[in-house]
This record gives C-alpha cells, structure tokens and sequence, in this order.
C-alpha cells in the first residue's frame, strides 16, 4: 500500500489523470503535496510536493464557467493533466498551498492559432532575411 505524503488532508475528490492512458481514482490534496491515487491499481500513483510544483494551468471555458480540465507543471518530473468533479474546489484548495501568480490559464483555442501564424509568420521573415 503506498503511503501518503500529506499529515492533514484538505480535499479528497473523484478525479481522471490523463496519463497516456486514463486513470480514475482520488485526488488528496494536503498539507505536504497533491496526490492521485488509481482506484482500481494501487502501484498507479501521482505524489507531487508543494516545493515540486512550478504552475498550476487551468483551461477555462465560457468566462469560467467552465474548467474541463487542470494541469500541474513541477520543476524536475513535467506535467501531469487532471480532470475532477469539481475544478473549482480544487482549484481554490490548490491556492492555499501555490502561489496566485503561479496559476495560470491555459490558452484559448484562437490563442494557441495566434501563435501558431505568429511563429510561422516570424520563421519565414527569417528565411527572407538570410537570403
């Protein structure tokens, strides 16, 4: 059985992880760190400590009314994508223990094009310049 990271537990909430797969169990949210247990395989396990975690990025639909789905992005191990019952529960858990400024909304489906034209835009300026 694996061990918990956490000493006092804020939120415990049913939860997805998109891991290559999707997995379904827990997500404990505590004093120490963010975890997520498989509810079916108990070697399937995500232990995050506060001091890991880089930013919390949050995809927001419809002027948050909507948060499909979360994503943790650590220092070290990469990012790990999340789905709950209820984002904003989490979410506002999460903000105790991460700062403000380290949560961040993901991009908008016209910002991610922006930024594609704007990048393929600047690629072929650079290409006309070493000419």
């Amino acid at each position: 059985m694996v061990e918990s990271i956490n000493t006092k537990v804020d939120l415990v909430i049913d939860a997805t992880a998109f891991t290559g797969l999707t997995d379904y169990g827990k997500i404990m949210i505590g004093d120490s760190g963010f975890e997520f247990f498989n509810a079916r395989d108990a070697r399937k396990f995500i232990q995050i400590p506060w001091e890991e975690v880089e930013n919390v990025i949050a995809s927001v639909m419809f002027k948050g009314k909507w948060i499909p789905r979360y994503a943790i992005e650590t220092k070290k191990s990469g990012t790990f994508t999340f789905s709950s019952k209820d984002p904003k529960k989490v979410l506002q858990a999460i903000q105790v223990y991460v700062d403000p400024s380290h949560m961040v909304q993901s991009l908008s489906f016209m910002g991610v094009m922006k930024s594609a034209a704007k990048s393929i835009w600047n690629k072929n300026k650079n290409k006309n310049k070493k000419k």
